[in-house]
């Protein structure tokens, strides 16, 4: 009998670590602070303790839907009007948790004597390309000041390196977010900040998966969702230590990566469902008028089917 026993405790230890076993998701984002809690939840081993084995890839807005529809990432982090872009497109994804609201931390960067927006009107302008978040923005910033992006020229860069271009005295104009808005900031004979979101509110960020995902691991999405909800508690807990560990995945102080947080709100539960039962919706169908416009866009997905708040609740 002892034997037996034993044999069946053996079994036990044997079965217990594979019932309990990490349900695996690999993730895209950029370097973005509004994604830092990510980051935050994986270093700080939240997301490990919610039961998810979690993988960070870097990877471009312009092509993080690539990354989606090869199945090299499952769930990914964007701005809101970068998933009408994508279901689009065909390729279908949900939007499942609110990340941040941009309070000034996008921007459009100029030279020093251009006075107004409506000043860059024929100048070279460096933004991300079509279907992205830089591109969106600067497409809003015209249209609101009665012009399209048919009246500049758009050269192509990501983020980062349109802000360290524009500093070296490369195009008129660079559509370019934090960390990297700071660095034009720290550099005021390059050019000034125009116009930020505080300006423009058109930057909102979202966190969401493939279809087929949330289907085969509802459970797993309830805890990537509980998992940032968690991250935002620690900032809020423990700021100093959170800072440093977000800043250091962009090589930013602590302290330097406060600066650039500054520039936007990270959305809790509470702020999440109230975001999703309206503005999420007016603001929605506004892009997606937009994108049509600027052509980004050749019909309307199913604007019903964008979002599954249920993860929030």
């Amino acid at each position: 009998m002892k034997s037996v026993m034993g044999g069946l405790a053996v079994l036990a230890l044997a079965i217990g670590p594979a019932a309990a076993q990490e349900t695996k998701v690999t993730i895209g984002i950029s370097g973005w602070t509004g994604f830092a809690p990510l980051t935050l939840a994986k270093e700080a081993g939240i997301f490990k303790k919610n039961g998810l084995d979690v993988t960070i890839k870097k990877v471009p807005q312009a092509s993080r839907h690539l990354a989606i529809q090869s199945g090299d990432i499952q769930c990914a982090a964007t701005t809101v009007e970068t998933w009408i872009v994508w279901n689009a497109n065909g390729v279908p994804t949900k939007q499942i948790f609110q990340l941040d609201k941009s309070y000034g931390a996008d921007g459009m960067v100029v030279r020093n004597d251009v006075g107004s927006i409506k000043d860059i009107k024929g100048k070279t302008v460096a933004a991300s390309a079509p279907g992205t978040s830089p591109y969106f923005v600067l497409s809003w910033m015209l249209k609101k000041n009665g012009l399209s992006v048919k009246d500049v020229t758009v050269v192509n860069m990501e983020p980062g390196p349109a802000a360290q271009a524009f500093i070296a005295g490369q195009n008129d104009v660079a559509m370019t977010y934090e960390p990297y808005l700071s660095s034009v900031r720290a550099a005021p004979q390059s050019g000034k900040i125009i116009a930020t979101t505080l300006d423009y509110p058109a930057v909102m960020d979202t966190f969401g998966c493939t279809p087929k995902f949330l289907t085969e691991n509802p459970k797993a999405a309830k805890a990537l969702a509980d998992s940032y909800f968690d991250a935002v508690d620690m900032i809020a807990k423990d700021q100093a230590k959170a800072y440093e560990i977000m800043g250091a995945d962009v090589k930013q102080t602590g302290e330097a990566f406060g600066k650039s947080a500054q520039f936007l709100r990270w959305q809790d539960r509470e702020a999440n469902k109230k975001f999703f039962a309206g503005e999420f919706k007016t603001f929605s169908a506004e892009a997606a008028d937009l994108l049509l416009e600027t052509g980004v866009i050749k019909q309307k997905p199913d604007m019903e089917a964008l979002a599954d708040t249920s993860f929030i609740q």
